[in-house]
């Protein structure tokens, strides 16, 4: 039987989280035996996010996408070019048409995973949402990730990069967005001693120089296999949007979210719904609130309970059928062609 041919289309907002989830959605497709073309508005973070690329996936600028492949997904509700659209509808058999939404724990989504909503020009369009639940889309996990990070010297990949451990120190990872409370974080973090990793951005701007008892070091951007890395390597990391989110379960470390704030404040409500999925682990929910302007600062959380719970939250979502097999079933079960 002939390989499916799957159309992602992208258009990258204002951060890099849209062409990260897109990427290795892409990547994971092809290397499960799709073929897939991305279709994007700007790739120039795929030149250090990818720098090699992957086999079986083509690079294409967004309203440059010809004939329609077997699979489409749209990533985010960006809509795909009219004329494509168009061509969708006089393909036969037309297209399976995916809308792949933004991750949220929010109960919601498992009421509208799954649903079709008709489209003017005859299609249908289904709603696929990654989530945290049985009754979500699951979460973007490549076959043999864990088993890998679990072989994974994170010492040794530190020193490599000339960042070894000093001993007792720990070793803490800072993505964030614009945030204020950075200076109290630094004055939380002094109270052990700690090697602060600096992604580029905002973070390294925010950090122009640390208390005693924290040292710091700015990082390039790393590739998406190094990201992954440099969060396995450390003891705790704080993150932000979703794809870095999700490479933080898996790493099974202690990880704090800087949601993406929003002006109406339903962040708020987005955080709150992914702290009631954790593991209990007391202070936890006030730290991620205080992080994120919710709530005054609080102290870090206890870090043996806290690395534990985060471990048996890692183990429990790895349980459940990634979001590519999830998303790859779901086509199936769609019109379409046999695979």
């Amino acid at each position: 039987m002939r390989a499916w041919t799957w159309d992602l289309f992208c258009r990258v907002i204002d951060n890099w989280g849209d062409v990260g989830v897109c990427w290795r959605l892409a990547r994971d497709l092809a290397a499960r035996g799709a073929r897939v073309r991305l279709w994007i508005d700007d790739a120039s973070a795929l030149a250090w996010m990818a720098p090699d690329g992957a086999e079986g996936v083509e690079v294409g600028a967004f309203d440059a996408a010809g004939e329609p492949g077997d699979v489409v997904v749209e990533a985010f509700a960006c809509d795909p070019p009219p004329a494509f659209v168009e061509r969708m509808a006089a393909r036969t058999p037309a297209p399976v048409w995916i809308n792949l939404e933004y991750l949220s724990a929010e109960p919601w989504v498992e009421r509208v995973h799954g649903l079709r909503s008709p489209h003017r020009s005859g299609l249908g369009k289904w709603f696929f949402h990654p989530g945290f639940s049985t009754a979500t889309g699951g979460l973007l996990r490549e076959p043999g990730l864990l088993a890998e990070h679990a072989a994974f010297d994170g010492d040794a990949w530190l020193a490599a990069l000339g960042l070894a451990r000093r001993d007792g120190e720990r070793v803490v990872t800072l993505f964030c967005y614009d945030n204020p409370a950075v200076p109290a974080l630094l004055e939380a973090l002094a109270a052990e001693p700690t090697l602060l990793l600096l992604t580029p951005g905002h973070a390294q701007r925010l950090v122009t120089a640390t208390p005693p008892g924290v040292r710091s070091a700015a990082l390039p951007h790393l590739p998406q296999p190094e990201f992954d890395h440099l969060l396995r390597a450390s003891d705790l990391n704080f993150v932000r949007g979703e794809d870095s989110l999700v490479r933080a379960v898996w790493a099974g470390r202690p990880f704090v979210w800087h949601i993406y704030p929003q002006h109406d404040g339903v962040h708020a409500d987005k955080l709150d719904a992914l702290l009631a999925r954790l593991p209990p682990v007391p202070g936890l929910a006030a730290f991620w609130r205080g992080w994120n302007g919710l709530a005054p600062w609080a102290p870090l959380p206890e870090a043996g309970r806290w690395r534990a719970a985060m471990a048996a939250f890692r183990d429990g979502q790895a349980s459940r059928l990634d979001l590519t097999g999830a998303l790859w079933q779901f086509a199936q079960g769609k019109t379409g062609p046999e695979c």
